[in-house]
Parts: structure tokens; C-alpha cells; sequence
């Protein structure tokens, strides 16, 4: 069983994953099992090329970005699991007890983040009743989001990146996902307001 299983390996989702993965010494996650699956094939990173997004160097690849987030994650955060070439096909269950089942395996989760992209090919099997038109897309894009509400779907579901209904830049993206981390990290600590923060000072 997981606590949190991250669904998509792009931008929003490996942030997510390495805000959660960073607050591992807080009392409230230490025991925390986190796991993301990173299936990246449809990432709209893999075209891109990066001049103006901060902390990212001119010129930068999105594949590239695709493979050194991952192997972050790893190097700095090796509790958090990491599920490649592995595509999920459904989510059944509730707020704790989630079922996500993919073309290979079949996962239990507390709660799940879906982190994936915008395009209207989405077809994950219990999560399609939350489909609406992209609200931040021209229409002929035909790019869709799931319904929420600040970053949340339902109870313990929650969306970040495009799909939550963001515009396709990655420091946005980026953000997204910190923010539904973070989100987790309070729920985590009975509601008591956090962060995850590293200092040179300490």
C-alpha cells in the first residue's frame, strides 16, 4: 500500500515526487511510501528546447530534463519508488484505498496524484468522469483537464500540471506539483500548515 502514488513522470509529476521525497525526516512522513510511475512516451518535453524557464540552463532539452529529473529523484530520494514502462489503465476504489492497475501490475494506494498530460486522449478507466474542456487552451487544441478544485479532484485524488487546467509551461508545471505536494504534506500533518525547505545553514 502506498501513501501516495504519483501518476506521470514529466514536470509536475517528478516535482511532486521530489518535494514529497524531501520532507522525509519530518516526523509525519518518515514512515511515508511514495511511488511514481514514469511513463513519459506522450511527455510534451520530449520536442521542447528550454530558453526561458528559471533555473533550467539556455538551450536545454526537454528529453534531457526527462532523464535527469528521474535520476534526481533517484540520487536524492531513493525511498521514493520508481515504476517504469508501465502505463495505468484504471483507478477503482476510495480515499485510502485506491486500486490503480496498469498494463503490467496492479497497485493500492491512499492517494493518488495524476500528473500526465492534456491531450484529449486520455482514457484512464474511473478517472474519465472528471473530463471537461481545457479552460486555458484555444479549442482547437481539443486539450481537456480534469475537474478540481485548486488541485483537487475528489477525495484523495488529486491532479497537477496541465491536466489540472494550468497553461503548457514548465515552470507553471513545475509549481503545480509543488503545490499538490505540499498540499499532502499539511493533510499529512493533521492540517497543520508546512513545507519542505533545505538550507546551507543546516
Amino acid at each position: 500500500m502506498f501513501d501516495v502514488l504519483i501518476i506521470g513522470g514529466g514536470v509536475s509529476g517528478v516535482s511532486c515526487a521530489l518535494i514529497l521525497g524531501s520532507a522525509h525526516k519530518k516526523a509525519f512522513a518518515v514512515d511515508k511510501k511514495i511511488g511514481i510511475i514514469t511513463h513519459q512516451k506522450a511527455s510534451s518535453l520530449q520536442d521542447a528546447v528550454f530558453h526561458n524557464a528559471y533555473g533550467i540552463s539556455n538551450g536545454k532539452l526537454g528529453s534531457e530534463i526527462l532523464t535527469e529529473s528521474t535520476q534526481h529523484l533517484a540520487d536524492a530520494y531513493p525511498h521514493i519508488e520508481q515504476l517504469a514502462n508501465e502505463k495505468v489503465i484504471s483507478v477503482t476504489g476510495t480515499a485510502g484505498n485506491f486500486t490503480i492497475t496498469t498494463n503490467k501490475n496492479t497497485y493500492a494506494s491512499k492517494i493518488i496524484v495524476v500528473a500526465i498530460g492534456a491531450s484529449n486522449l486520455f482514457a484512464i478507466e474511473g478517472l474519465t468522469q472528471y473530463i471537461e474542456p481545457h479552460k486555458k487552451s484555444i479549442a482547437e487544441k481539443n486539450r481537456i483537464q480534469l475537474k478540481n478544485n485548486d488541485h483537487k479532484v475528489a477525495e484523495g485524488i488529486y491532479v497537477c500540471g496541465t491536466l489540472a487546467g494550468h497553461r503548457s509551461q514548465l515552470s507553471i508545471a513545475a509549481g503545480s506539483g509543488a503545490a499538490v505536494a505540499t498540499d499532502i504534506l499539511v493533510l499529512w500533518n493533521d492540517g497543520m500548515e508546512t513545507h519542505s525547505h533545505d538550507s546551507i545553514r543546516k
